[in-house]
């Protein structure tokens, strides 16, 4: 039976509201750290630590807006990102607080973590490896691929996966390209998976939701990039 439950902690004085969840039986499990989309920790999105848990994983959902804000408005989110993610030091120390959250449950093996990103999160969890974070697998679904710091890319230490829709008109065939050319400078075990027909943030169904144009739910690639996902962690968890 899985275990799941809110977590409250702090980051410069604000208060984050994660979700935690822990697998059935005892001893420890890999650990997976999950960065929501831009939206903010959304109830889907706070159903995939419970998801993963159920798997054998201990997986925990940081904030990085504090308080579980979500945002309807996708004015508002889009600025709320902006000012977020213009300043790469915090981006990385929010990350870090969330995952020392993880590693700080009994049933996590601090030698078997990854850390996954949906739309900005999987901004972060790049960037969180680019800072030298002790990922074993890194994987981001429609994540932005341009980083503040390339030269950081050196400090990468374990697989990085990307997924990304083919018709993502916020992550072009030429952003693609430069990631790429990054990956390689750095020698990075790197893979990147392209879903024809999807656009960005496909994993998400946001039904009736206001959403900004090229955001569009995808299941085939969200069921495709989910089983990319763990044949990774097959292969670099276990």
């Amino acid at each position: 039976m899985v275990i799941a439950k809110d977590v409250e902690y702090s980051v410069r004085g604000t208060t984050m509201r994660g979700r935690l969840a822990v697998p059935d039986g005892t001893g420890q499990r890999p650990g997976v750290l999950i960065a929501h989309e831009g939206n903010g920790l959304d109830e889907f999105q706070r159903t995939r630590p419970e998801r993963l848990a159920e798997l054998g994983y201990v997986a925990f959902a940081l904030d990085y807006y504090g308080g579980g804000q979500v945002f309807t408005d996708p004015a508002q989110m889009m600025d709320r990102i902006g000012k977020f993610g213009a300043d790469l030091d915090y981006v990385r120390e929010v990350g870090n607080a969330g995952l020392e959250i993880l590693t700080n449950e009994p049933r996590t093996d601090p030698a078997r973590l990854a850390g996954i990103g949906y739309c900005f999160g999987g901004t972060m969890v790049l960037e969180m490896a680019r800072g030298g974070a002790d990922l074993k697998a890194v994987v981001g679904f429609h994540p932005g691929l341009t980083p503040s710091r390339p030269r950081d890319s050196v400090n990468i230490r374990g697989s990085v996966l990307v997924c990304i829709g083919s018709e993502d008109p916020i992550v072009p065939a030429e952003t693609r390209l430069a990631f790429e050319e990054d990956m390689r400078a750095a020698s990075v075990d790197w893979r990147m998976n392209i879903y024809g027909g999807a656009e960005h943030s496909f994993t998400h169904p946001r039904p009736g939701a206001n959403v900004l144009p090229g955001i569009k739910y995808h299941q085939p690639s969200d069921e495709r990039s989910w089983r990319a996902m763990l044949d990774l962690f097959n292969e670099v968890l276990t």
